[in-house]
């Protein structure tokens, strides 16, 4: 998913946070200095603390949560590269934590201990991230601010650009790029002085991104591209003073600090760049790591525990190879089906982007009169579909981008098709019970329309939002949509990415291997040829983000196995998952101490 959580800006729900593991009991019982209040006391305290949170967040960050649906601070840039802001917003962290530290969670309802046990989590956790200079490695191939704005441009995806204040908000934001452009610059000269710099691979692999930003002219610009849209709807006189601000703002100072950008990470950043993968090799890299795989687990599993699981996976998923294999016409050994199956003409049936989309439109229309059996709980919001901008489809994946808050935007699932002749048909179905229902539009809608905090609503973590899509897969499987060979064979390859993933992110990280080496770990497990190398080069770039998945996914089958075996005939698969959508996004320790609470209460 790219909330953005595959390709694009962090996003709020995906690394904005970047949260480590924090030990969740400390917020059950209050501290010493609690201060005794009556429960509205306490409900308008919390209240106003979470607020507070949020926006700090959100003026930070504002382009996550632009990503998540919050549109109130779609002018703004943030500040989260500017050293001297950032140790503010720490120092705020603090003072957020100290206050709720001093409310009473016992004269809070459940669903506020909810919120409280949440934003302590949030709080302890992001501020364990104090240490690592993230400021100084501002950009990489899967995520810049340019390239970000770039692709909002069209209109078509999460920052809107249909009126005059949204026009006027687009145009403020590429008049601060400039800034943000030479700030990042600066950051990186630090980074090079201190050996905290990109792996040579991903510079290169950035690096066409920025000249491609380049234009001759501001009407060349894609940053121009509002103007060559503007609506009807707006006056002549607006149309004439947005066309003239946006043609001053990017021949002035835009294109000439483009131009900086991609003269600096040629001449001076790619020379700098260092020749290691894996995190462990910058200054502090191991902690660096071990918090960014917490953040994204939302467990204290260490990197040497989920290199053993993915291990585990691969060899049981291997084992489901050697099955379907057969069913395929294929009669080699199971490892090789994935290899076999990318060599076959017959699975690559498309000639055009728009026949890509026919299959997922009618999927889509499928699944809505299957998923009624599986589900009480669904979204209001609509989902819809469409192909990924051209500018950023070299590097993005298949994603989705949750609705406007307002209910003004749907859903949408993001097919990324560069070439349809290669595309292939055979996980197509997973992809989209993944991206699209029941998985993250059936999780990430629902959350906007919960009645919960902002920092809730427009927030989350890695491993209960991509657990979810993941486990929302493997429902193929109960409403016969898996039937077809090749299809079931699509699922599985997907979720042995998902394993391959525990294994090579944490094989780079920590074990020493090399881009090379992982590349060719993912060709001969996957049948991955060109992907290989973009997927290594986003797991060198987001190091830990990926690991969510399948942890997330792996604890929510148990949950659901713990709950059918102790509830037996009682147990119901669509209460099941009104229990794990109900609440929102919960960390895995919190989703699984409700469920245990279901469970009891339904005996």
């Amino acid at each position: 998913m790219k909330h953005r959580f595959a390709a694009g800006t962090l996003g709020t729900l995906a690394i904005s946070l970047l949260l480590a593991y924090a030990p969740m009991a400390q917020a059950v019982q209050p501290t010493a200095n609690t201060v005794a209040v009556s429960a509205p006391k306490a409900k308008q305290r919390l209240q106003v603390v979470a607020d507070q949170y949020y926006d700090a967040q959100a003026r930070f960050e504002p382009i996550n949560a632009t990503e998540s649906g919050d549109n109130r601070f779609d002018d703004q840039l943030g500040s989260a590269i500017v050293p001297a802001a950032r140790a503010k917003q720490f120092a705020l962290y603090r003072q957020y934590q100290k206050t709720l530290r001093s409310i009473g969670r016992a004269q809070l309802s459940h669903q506020d201990q909810i919120n409280y046990d949440i934003l302590d989590y949030e709080l302890a956790t992001a501020l364990s991230f104090e240490r690592f200079p993230e400021y100084l490695l501002p950009l990489n191939q899967m995520d810049s601010m340019p390239v970000t704005l770039a692709n909002y441009a069209g209109g078509e995806a999460s920052q809107p650009l249909t009126t005059v204040k949204e026009y006027d908000a687009y145009l403020s934001r590429i008049s601060q790029l400039p800034g943000w452009i030479d700030q990042a610059i600066a950051n990186m000269k630090v980074g090079m002085q201190k050996g905290i710099v990109l792996p040579k691979a991903l510079t290169e692999s950035a690096l066409p991104q920025f000249k491609k930003l380049v234009s001759a002219t501001p009407q060349d610009s894609v940053y121009y591209t509002p103007i060559k849209n503007l609506p009807a709807s707006l006056s002549e006189a607006d149309k004439a003073r947005l066309t003239q601000a946006y043609t001053d703002a990017i021949q002035a100072k835009l294109m000439p600090a483009l131009q900086r950008l991609s003269t600096f990470m040629e001449r001076d950043y790619l020379p700098a760049s260092r020749t290691s993968s894996g995190w462990s090799a910058l200054p502090d890299g191991a902690a660096w790591y071990q918090a960014r795989v917490a953040s994204s687990t939302t467990t204290d599993l260490k990197p040497e525990q989920i290199h053993a699981i993915g291990l585990k996976e691969v060899a049981r998923i291997q084992e489901q190879y050697a099955i379907v294999g057969p069913k395929m016409g294929y009669t080699g050994p199971a490892a090789g089906l994935p290899v076999w199956v990318s060599e076959q003409a017959k699975y690559r049936p498309f000639k055009t982007e728009q026949e890509v989309l026919d299959v997922y439109r009618k999927l889509n229309v499928l699944l809505d009169s299957k998923l009624p059996a599986l589900f009480t709980l669904v979204p209001k919001a609509p989902l819809d579909l469409r192909l990924e901008p051209e500018l950023s489809r070299d590097t993005a994946a298949d994603h989705y981008t949750a609705p406007a808050a307002d209910g003004s935007r749907p859903g949408v699932f993001w097919s990324v098709v560069t070439d349809p002749k290669q595309y292939g048909d055979t996980g197509m179905t997973t992809l989209f019970l993944h991206e699209g229902k029941p998985g993250h539009h059936f999780h990430l809608a629902l959350v906007q329309e919960m009645d919960l905090p902002n920092f809730r609503r427009f927030g989350g973590n890695n491993a209960f939002t991509e657990g979810w899509a993941l486990y929302a897969e493997t429902l193929g499987k109960e409403m016969g949509l898996f039937d077809d060979p090749a299809q079931y064979f699509g699922h599985l390859n997907d979720e042995m990415l998902r394993a391959v993933r525990l294994v090579v992110d944490t094989g780079l990280h920590t074990k020493g291997w090399t881009r090379e080496q992982t590349i060719k770990y993912m060709r001969d497990t996957l049948g991955y040829d060109a992907v290989a190398k973009s997927e290594t080069e986003r797991y060198m770039a987001w190091p830990g983000q990926a690991l969510g998945y399948k942890i997330g996914a792996l604890k929510i089958v148990e949950l659901r196995q713990r709950a059918q075996a102790a509830l037996g005939d009682k147990f119901s698969l669509p209460k099941f998952h009104e229990v794990v959508l109900g609440d929102g996004t919960l960390p895995l320790k919190l989703l699984e101490a409700k469920v245990d609470r279901w469970i009891a209460q339904q005996k």
